[in-house]
């Protein structure tokens, strides 16, 4: 096995990892928390992509455009919040599917009147647009160090937040027992709200970090939801320590197989249906892992302490 093409996919697998954390730790968050199925999470994916990359043709500057479109998706998703999640929060899982599944179909109309049906192809400044030499034969993009920069400090801000501050103290009770919350005198709309928003931002950080390697486009979030769900079941449903570990194993493990899957299919069986096999089973590694996840261990691998 090449050593520089293992380094470069265990990177690639990091950056896919850390970017599904930004996604499944919103939608824990908005899960564990308010236990609201938001199935239009992805939405805030592609708005956060599609603000970002108007920014930065309005600005001229990339990271300068990802700091103003954070305040913008964190306000989208309050204002969800509070009109079409709020309404909801008494009525069972099935509506809040409903409701989230046609709010995606609205989002993306909407994307498609303001911003048509073509993506958006975001340009990277020169600095961040080149690549880093590791070694003679191991070269790394450099946007992809900074990808996994943002996502490990933005973990470590989110880590911070809930077990230090008085806001994450309210949110981890509020996960625990979110009746005995509101009956101290917390406004507990209020805080339902910053944990929407903040859900919001994080998923618009994760498309605007992604939009300029495959551009911002109607529905590229589709896809991210289905896995970030998986990364939130095989975690544990409201915990970020789970969301993190389970995000970090499927990344690896996606990008792994799919790069050497079918070496190890060759050592017991002919390479042409090692060829064939092998692209089929890592395609379904994810999903293996959690059906094996929730027969042996259905809360999760981190769950919460108090549910």
């Amino acid at each position: 096995m090449d050593l520089s093409l293992l380094v470069i996919q265990t990177l690639n697998g990091l950056q896919l990892g850390l970017l599904l954390f930004l996604v499944a730790s919103g939608l824990t968050l908005v899960f564990g928390i308010l236990d609201f199925v938001n199935l239009a999470h992805a939405s805030l994916y592609m708005v956060g992509a599609f603000i970002c990359a108007t920014l930065t043709f309005a600005l001229g500057n990339f990271l300068l455009a990802v700091l103003v479109a954070l305040p913008i998706t964190a306000a989208i998703g309050w204002a969800i919040e509070r009109f079409v999640a709020r309404p909801l929060y008494a009525r069972d899982h099935l509506d809040h599917v409903l409701a989230t599944f046609g709010l995606i179909l609205v989002m993306e109309t909407l994307a498609h009147m303001i911003w048509g049906p073509q993506g958006i192809a975001v340009p990277l400044p020169a600095w961040l647009n080149g690549q880093v030499a590791l070694s003679e034969t191991l070269v790394i993009p450099s946007f992809r160090l900074v990808i996994i920069g943002a996502g490990l400090a933005a973990a470590g801000g989110l880590f911070w937040l809930v077990n230090y501050t008085r806001l994450g103290m309210l949110i981890r009770a509020g996960a625990s027992n979110r009746v005995m919350v509101g009956a101290l005198g917390i406004n507990i709309e209020m805080l339902f709200g910053l944990v929407f928003a903040l859900g919001a931002a994080l998923a618009g950080l994760a498309g605007m970090l992604v939009a300029p390697i495959t551009e911002a486009s109607i529905g590229m979030g589709n896809n991210v939801i289905i896995t970030a769900f998986v990364v939130i079941i095989v975690g544990g449903i409201g915990s970020m320590k789970g969301a993190f570990i389970a995000a970090l194993l499927i990344g690896l493990i996606d990008t792994l197989g799919r790069a050497f899957l079918d070496d190890l299919f060759k050592l017991f069986m002919s390479s042409a249906a090692a060829e064939t096999s092998a692209p089929a089973i890592s395609a379904m590694l994810i999903y293996i892992i959690m059906a094996l996840v929730l027969a042996i261990r259905p809360q999760g691998l981190f769950p919460p302490k108090v549910r």
